[in-house]
């Protein structure tokens, strides 16, 4: 497994995440995920900021064609569907977050569905803004590291896993 500079900025779009990790060995998919984990780990918090910036808020869709953007699409899937009084809480539970933290909310939404979602948001609405980093943090890293599992595998060239 070899993975290209490319293929790394869409799993994180922190570009100094992206330089630490490129300039580390590549074709071990253990030690890339490690590198990943303990760089997210020590990044400032504008570099988190910088990663959060390139994902939609849960229940938006990305547009493109990007594979992060199909990434994005099939992470989301959970909200596929779901009733539109779902969705309208998502909408205002997004809001009320990005006004209380100044970001968009970041959750790991691979395998969750919308209802989960949503539970976790409100809960996380409670957090002091300290506390909230530590969990956007681990988020990312969980998001990151499936991408970069994926990258692994060969799956998602397109932007969608096969």
């Amino acid at each position: 497994m070899k993975v290209g500079e490319a293929e790394l900025a869409a799993c994180c779009a922190s570009r100094r995440w992206l330089a630490a990790v490129a300039a580390r060995p590549r074709d071990d998919l253990a030690a890339l995920r490690e590198t990943s984990r303990r760089v997210l780990r020590e990044l400032e918090w504008a570099d988190i900021e910088e990663a959060l910036a390139a994902h939609p808020r849960i229940g938006e869709r990305a547009e493109g064609g990007t594979r992060e953007a199909g990434w994005s699409r099939q992470e989301q899937s959970g909200v596929d569907g779901a009733a539109a009084d779902l969705r309208a809480a998502l909408f205002e539970g997004n809001r009320a977050y990005e006004e209380r933290f100044g970001h968009v909310f970041l959750i790991r939404a691979s395998g969750r569905s919308a209802l989960e979602m949503l539970g976790e948001l409100r809960e996380r609405l409670g957090n002091d803004a300290e506390t909230e980093r530590r969990v956007v943090r681990a988020e990312l890293a969980e998001i990151v590291d499936l991408r970069l599992a994926r990258l692994a595998r060969g799956t998602g060239a397109e932007g969608e896993d096969p």
